[in-house]
């Protein structure tokens, strides 16, 4: 799970492969808007599921304007919390906002759940349905924080020492702070069990794992190797965690990761996905698949992991759906779509698939949220 949802779509252009030039970037830009712009403006029609995708049927389309991302289910499945950055809703940065799962918001605008300070990431049903968890930077400062691209000229991500994790109710009154450590506090999620919340925090030093109870006791670090450990989800039933990872070797990567974390960035285009029992033992690295392999969730099942990736890309894009199984074999594609689909969540009930998606968006840069029935 991140949260710069507008900057993955830069990803798309910056993390290429000895890609260096900008006229490139900009020749890239332009292919993708020609792709983008064939697929036809429709809505609750199957032409917005490729041939290929035989995963899916009956797809929704739920947003239809600016980055739209990381929707996860209430426990009862009847509602999803999202972030979004949507100029047209009146937010800088991105906010928290609420939805019923029948909801679509072509001409109107779902209630904010967040401050409106800030910014805010990775938001998360508590087992309730009456509270959610979201870190955010409004205690630190109210404006938006801004948000630096490339270093070096390498694409970069902004890890935020001013994020903290709160608890919420669904009107948007903060109810606990979770987190007041210094650094950076984020990237909570919940196990299907109700117990326990993983997530990011740099307090020790580098980006490592941490559980937590839901009141926020017994802080127990699950990961320490060095690298950004993020993005981690519980398995259905809650025994294992899955996780991107990045693992700088030589002494060269080891450095520029450091110097890179030190001034609060970290570099994501090369990912891949590990998974460990929730206590942090039996750690094993699930994928080798190169360039950003990242975004994963357990299939209802607990036997696959559905995750995003642009493994097979020659130049950063497009990034597809795909599935592979606990032994790290049978990797299968989800979706075909040219440019870009990212952060599948199932329902508990695993009947559904929300994930987020540049397909429909009329050439813009625009990233939706779409809903799927799941078909195994």
């Amino acid at each position: 799970m991140k949260y710069y949802i507008g900057l993955f779509l830069t990803l798309l252009i910056f993390s290429c492969k000895n890609q260096t030039e900008d006229n490139e970037s900009v020749a890239v830009e332009e292919t993708v808007a020609k792709e983008t712009s064939s697929v036809a403006m429709e809505w609750d029609n199957d032409s917005l599921i490729y041939p290929e995708e035989k995963h899916f049927k009956n797809i929704r389309q739920v947003t239809f304007g600016g980055d739209n991302a990381e929707a996860y289910w209430s426990f009862d499945d009847k509602q999803l919390i999202f972030q979004s950055n949507y100029n047209g809703w009146g937010v800088e940065c991105d906010q928290m906002f609420l939805m019923d799962i029948d909801e679509t918001f072509k001409d109107s605008q779902p209630p904010m759940i967040s401050t409106g300070k800030g910014r805010t990431t990775c938001s998360y049903f508590l087992p309730d349905n009456k509270h959610i968890v979201y870190a955010s930077t409004h205690l630190v400062d109210e404006n938006c924080p801004e948000v630096p691209l490339r270093k070096n000229g390498k694409y970069v991500w902004p890890v935020y020492d001013s994020f903290d994790i709160f608890v919420a109710d669904l009107d948007g009154n903060i109810t606990a702070q979770l987190t007041d450590e210094p650094g950076y506090d984020a990237e909570a999620t919940v196990s299907p069990k109700g117990d326990k919340i993983v997530f990011t925090s740099d307090r020790s030093g580098d980006l490592e794992l941490y559980t937590m109870n839901l009141d926020g006791t017994d802080v127990k670090q699950i990961t320490d190797e060095l690298g950004y450990d993020g993005g981690a989800f519980f398995s259905p039933d809650g025994s294992k965690l899955i996780f991107r990872a990045s693992r700088p070797k030589t002494e060269k990567e080891i450095t520029e990761y450091k110097n890179l974390l030190a001034d609060g960035l970290v570099q994501p285009t090369e990912m891949e996905l590990f998974i460990c029992n929730a206590d942090g033992s039996d750690m094993r690295q699930l994928t080798n698949l190169g360039n950003a392999n990242w975004a994963p969730f357990f299939h209802p099942s607990g036997e696959k992991i559905l995750f995003s990736s642009n493994f097979e890309a020659e130049r950063g894009f497009p990034f597809n759906l795909y599935m592979i199984d606990l032994d790290g074999k049978n990797i299968e594609r989800v979706t075909h779509g040219e440019t870009f689909d990212a952060f599948p969540v199932f329902s508990n009930n695993g009947k559904y698939l929300v994930f987020s998606s540049n397909r429909n968006n009329g050439g813009t840069r625009d990233t939706n949220l779409f809903i799927a029935e799941w078909v195994d």
